[in-house]
């Protein structure tokens, strides 16, 4: 009995109380990301980046130590395997999205 009450408290003990605020539930749109990282850190920007317009807009930045962005990119090949085992390959092109040149806004005229 006091070994059951033993495991359950180590369990109790290992459990993370996560806190997801309704705004940050909506997420964040990003099409583009761009990775630096120093000695000590990845700096990961989440951009996005609108046709039409010249300039694109960091969204969020993100900054993980070396072994948080080594477990981060096992997490994301585990999930990315799991998703294409349920509904297929994702398609990978080299080129940048094409956007319409009138994409979110009129064309002038002279």
């Amino acid at each position: 009995m006091a070994d059951d009450k033993n495991k359950q408290s180590q369990n109790n003990q290992n459990q993370i109380n996560i806190e997801l605020s309704e705004e940050i539930a909506e997420g964040i749109y990003s099409n583009l990301a761009m990775i630096a990282h120093s000695n000590s850190e990845f700096v990961i920007d989440f951009i996005r980046l609108m046709p039409g317009v010249p300039k694109a807009k960091v969204k969020s930045r993100i900054v993980i130590t070396p072994e948080h962005a080594k477990r981060f990119l096992l997490a994301l090949k585990d999930n990315i395997d799991k998703y294409e085992s349920s509904f297929g390959p994702i398609k990978r092109t080299e080129d940048l999205p094409k956007f319409p040149m009138n994409f979110g806004g009129t064309v002038g005229e002279a």
